[in-house]
């Protein structure tokens, strides 16, 4: 099917090869030749990790099926809805992985650039057209290949897609670059916070003091246990998932409808500790600033309540994001049957090391401050970036804007 913008409404499987990778079994693991091969985990927006590859067995006509080359697509075959079709270019050695049937390969025929097609797929992931093909489980969608193959692909001249990847990927480039300088900024800030407060918690600086967290946090207090909704006319409440980087993120809350008592309603300085969640991600700390005027927490998480004489509210959540800590916290962890669980008298059974002096554990506070500013600005640059990439690939994309 042809437009009058002179683009042809194509199936994917007619453009080129779908395929479903090599499905993981115990059998699997040990049948053929050991290959590495890449998975869900390994195929990111745009890009591929190879940091954590695994291996399987094939035989010598698996490695010819399932063998990668340079300009093959890998799609998320089995994702969470809002991820599901998430894509990336191969740009490894050609014959040196295979894939796993988490994901599906597209490898381009004549008419069709590799560049080009990724920007079509990150498109359609971004406009929720993978999403609507899905099939859902409880859990987890499925892209399924057939489905995918079906899909009618916007064919347009091979020089007009070659415009159209010079265009969106000078927009790219500079979303890398951002991307680069964030990171870079995070690893300073790590380093900065594993100098500022001593790594094996028995400092002997001078000036300096170790004591059990329960002498300078005499309480804590767990939220609450009601049960939570959607429905906006309750009163915001914090989740474990509202917790990120040290601070509230209030992006996705749920409510409850039931009246709570003046003394759980959150107040600014607050220091919220996440003391149930998965083991990645129990430990999550943050400091409470108002962001909204009235709101409660949920009994995922603890209030802790520093003596403030001895110990800072901010400088407490430094201690509990350094990476020590968190390892410690999850040392004392007890496994329940999909999570893990921090008893808060346990956590307060742990060595802290503080400065005696307020004014020193403020100075490392305003240290960490001044570079999560930093930080902060390059996220907001970035979602400008971001923004300007999608917009520029929908005029593209759509038309509207010839190249």
């Amino acid at each position: 099917m042809s437009g009058d913008d002179g683009v042809r409404w194509v199936p994917v499987g007619e453009l080129g090869e779908v395929r479903m990778g090599k499905q993981l079994s115990p059998s699997s693991l040990n049948s053929g030749r050991p290959h590495p091969y890449l998975r869900v985990a390994n195929v990111l927006h745009g890009r591929i990790d190879f940091s954590d590859v695994k291996t399987m067995g094939f035989t010598s006509s698996e490695l010819a099926t399932y063998s990668l080359k340079p300009g093959d697509i890998l799609l998320n075959e089995g994702q969470s809805l809002e991820l599901v079709g998430r894509s990336a270019v191969y740009d490894g050695p050609e014959g040196e992985y295979c894939f796993q049937n988490t994901l599906v390969r597209f490898r381009v025929g004549p008419d069709v650039l590799p560049g080009y097609a990724q920007q079509i797929f990150t498109h359609w992931l971004a406009n929720s057209v993978f999403a609507g093909i899905a099939k859902k489980t409880t859990s987890i969608a499925h892209l399924g290949a057939d489905r995918f193959a079906r899909l009618k692909f916007p064919l347009r001249p091979i020089a007009e897609q070659r415009r159209i990847v010079e265009a969106l990927g000078s927009v790219a480039d500079t979303e890398r670059a951002v991307e680069s300088t964030i990171a870079k900024l995070r690893s300073m800030r790590e380093a900065t916070l594993l100098s500022a407060i001593p790594l094996d918690g028995h400092s002997t600086k001078p000036g300096w003091t170790n004591v059990p967290l329960k002498e300078v946090v005499p309480s804590v207090q767990y939220g609450i246990s009601e049960a939570l909704d959607r429905d906006e006319r309750g009163l915001p409440t914090l989740r474990m998932n509202n917790l990120r980087n040290g601070k509230p993120d209030v992006t996705e809350l749920r409510y409850c409808p039931t009246p709570v008592r003046e003394d759980l309603l959150l107040k600014g300085g607050d220091v919220l500790f996440n003391r149930t969640n998965s083991i990645d991600h129990v430990g999550k700390a943050g400091i409470w600033r108002g962001e909204l005027p009235r709101a409660t927490f949920a009994s995922y998480l603890v209030r802790l309540h520093p003596d403030t004489k001895r110990l800072s509210p901010e400088y407490l959540v430094e201690w509990l994001r350094h990476p020590l800590t968190v390892q410690r916290v999850r040392a004392i962890a007890t496994v329940a049957v999909q999570q893990v669980n921090v008893n808060p008298s346990r956590l307060r059974e742990l060595t802290i090391a503080l400065p005696i002096a307020p004014d020193r554990q403020h100075q490392i506070v305003s240290t960490l401050a001044s570079m999560d500013d930093r930080i902060n600005r390059e996220l907001e640059a970035l979602a400008k970036t971001r923004k300007l990439k999608r917009a520029l690939a929908d005029d593209l994309l759509s038309g509207k804007i010839r190249v």
